[in-house]
């Protein structure tokens, strides 16, 4: 089944680009200019990818990324901004984007990013369909449920991203074992491309601050120095 991919852009010419590199993957794309109209379409079912632009007019990119994230059904977002400040990206995924490209970019990364999201949505899809892992853990006030993706600590409730649940559970069903940036960025995200590293240092930091009593100090997401995280043993 071809996947169909909702592009919201209000850029005539990086619209008409992302909309050539999405056909020449095989997908079916769909370009509307605005928020509004985006969300119409979306609403109207049968959108596999949102790829979605920050800077709108009218109804920007976090607000329709808020509003996607609010219903039901899990369909991947990638955002594209122009600013390339962190408080900009930490906004995108703090809204429950999936992971993000700053303009400008290179169509090799666009089409990168858009099968690494499908490869991860694929993987998810057959360990759900073959041997879901249903059992919570439960360690030192920290719980994760993974059939509502759901996580609390000392029975209070923490929001997480999609990208940030996805981490957090890696670590937790790999308690002990030490993982590169490389290797993380490889197993969630589904790429491995240098420079990117720093994804995994943004995600980390802000899962600390959800779940962490002293995020200087992190008690669960260690640092093992000149190597990479673990999840505490």
């Amino acid at each position: 089944m071809t996947r169909t991919v909702l592009i919201i852009e209000d850029n005539p010419g990086i619209g008409e680009l992302v909309r050539m590199q999405v056909a020449d993957l095989g997908m079916e794309p769909v370009l509307v200019d605005n928020g509004e109209q985006g969300l119409v379409r979306f609403r109207q079912g049968g959108i596999d990818l949102v790829i979605l632009d920050l800077m709108l007019p009218g109804m920007d990119g976090l607000a329709v990324c808020r509003d996607i994230r609010a219903g039901q059904d899990y369909v991947p977002v990638l955002m594209l901004t122009a600013k390339s400040t962190e408080l900009d990206r930490v906004l995108g995924l703090e809204m429950g984007a999936d992971d993000y490209l700053t303009k400008p970019f290179s169509v090799a990364e666009l089409a990168a990013r858009i099968k690494a999201l499908f490869r991860r949505v694929d993987a998810l899809a057959a360990r759900g369909a073959t041997a879901p892992e249903t059992e919570e853990v439960v360690v030192d006030g920290l719980r994760i449920d993974p059939v509502r993706r759901r996580v609390f600590v000392r029975e209070q409730e923490v929001e997480l991203t999609a990208r940030e649940f996805d981490l957090l559970w890696y670590f937790a069903r790999h308690r002990g074992r030490v993982f590169s940036r490389a290797q993380l960025l490889d197993a969630v995200w589904g790429y491995n491309h240098d420079g990117y590293e720093h994804t995994v240092n943004t995600h980390i930091n802000r899962l600390r601050n959800k779940i962490e009593a002293d995020p200087a100090d992190p008690h669960f997401v260690q640092t093992v120095w000149g190597v990479g995280y673990r999840f505490m043993d």
